[in-house]
């Protein structure tokens, strides 16, 4: 499988945020998918950091020509949702991201046979693949499409 994001400069894979690990590129990667997955989760941020981080890759995500972008912030362990959660779906409620993010979905809508799955992947196909991959009705993820 070809890495999803590629240095324009050296042709290694590399992240879609930072500077190229093997030639030390500033420039932005060249993007071999329309879809993207981020964890939020890594490294034990607070709220804050996540949605810091999430601000950076949904700059990215639209510089890159991303047009959607799988969040995984999980669920948390309370049973009511998690702060990273709470705090991702209230900055899509307030519109936080409106200028680079069009729609966004709850993986808990995102059901297999659900009459809002198929829809969605009728008008992206390439997002099967990616929501396979995650448990159906995941609500520890929320699906944003992009703004172009």
């Amino acid at each position: 499988m070809k890495p999803s994001f590629e240095c324009p400069t050296c042709g290694n894979p590399r992240a879609m945020l930072g500077d190229c690990p093997f030639c030390e590129s500033k420039e932005a990667p060249s993007a071999n998918t329309d879809t993207a997955i981020v964890n939020l989760e890594i490294g034990g941020p607070t709220r804050e950091e996540a949605l810091d981080t999430l601000t950076h890759h949904i700059r990215a995500a639209a510089d890159v020509q991303i047009r959607a972008l799988i969040i995984i912030h999980g669920y948390g362990s309370s049973g009511q949702g998690g702060g990273i959660r709470r705090t991702v779906r209230e900055a899509l409620e307030n519109n936080f991201f409106s200028d680079r993010v069009d729609e966004y979905y709850h993986g808990e809508d995102l059901v297999h046979r659900s009459e809002l799955y198929q829809t969605l992947i009728k008008r992206r196909p390439t997002l099967k693949q990616h929501l396979k991959q995650l448990k159906e009705g995941n609500a520890g993820m929320t699906l944003l499409i992009m703004r172009h």
